[in-house]
C-alpha cells in the first residue's frame, strides 16, 4: 500500500537523493535546486511513501503557456501561480521500488491535482522511451523539444484538459 501527498521540507533530501539516483548528473536535479525551487512553488511538489518511506516523487513549475522552456529548471522566480499550464520537471521512483506502478500514480495525481486547480493542461518533456508512458494518460507528442538540458534530446509532450 503506498500514499500520495504533498511533499514537506523535511522530504527535500530524499527527494534529491532519488533524483541523483535516477538520472544523469547532467540531468538531474541538485539538492540547492530543490531547495530553490521548493521554496516558491512548494504546492507543486509530491511524494509517494510505501510504509512510511519516501520513494518516488512529482513536481514542476506552472506557466502560461503551453511549453517547458530550460529557463524555468534555473529560475524559480518565473513560476507563475495563476499559469495555465502545470509543468512536470521530474518523476523519479527509488530503483528499488520501480515497476509496481508507482510512477503511473504519481503522474495520473498530478494530472488529477492540475484538473482540479483547473489547469488548461500539463506540459512535460522526456527521452524517446517515454513517449508511450506519457502517451498512455492522454499526453500528445509534440516533437522533439529545443531543450538542451543536460545535453541530450528531449521530446515535448503536452496534455489538455
Amino acid at each position: 500500500m503506498y500514499t500520495i501527498r504533498q511533499a514537506m521540507k523535511e522530504d527535500i533530501n530524499r527527494m534529491a537523493q532519488i533524483e541523483a539516483i535516477c538520472f544523469p548528473e547532467a540531468e538531474a536535479a541538485s539538492l540547492e535546486s530543490f531547495q530553490k525551487r521548493f521554496a516558491v512553488f512548494s504546492e507543486c511538489f509530491f511524494v509517494l511513501e510505501v510504509d512510511g518511506v519516501v520513494v518516488g516523487h512529482i513536481n514542476g513549475c506552472t506557466h502560461s503557456a503551453p511549453e517547458l522552456p530550460d529557463a524555468l529548471y534555473s529560475d524559480a522566480s518565473l513560476h507563475c501561480p495563476k499559469g495555465a499550464y502545470q509543468t512536470v520537471f521530474g518523476l523519479a521512483v527509488d530503483p528499488q521500488y520501480q515497476k509496481q506502478g508507482y510512477a503511473s500514480a504519481l503522474t495520473r495525481h498530478f494530472i488529477e491535482v492540475s484538473r482540479a486547480d483547473e489547469r488548461k493542461g500539463m506540459v512535460l518533456t522526456c527521452k524517446d522511451y517515454l513517449v508511450k508512458f506519457y502517451e498512455s494518460f492522454g499526453f500528445t507528442y509534440q516533437g522533439v523539444s529545443t531543450s538542451s538540458h543536460g545535453g541530450v534530446k528531449w521530446n515535448d509532450m503536452l496534455l489538455t484538459f
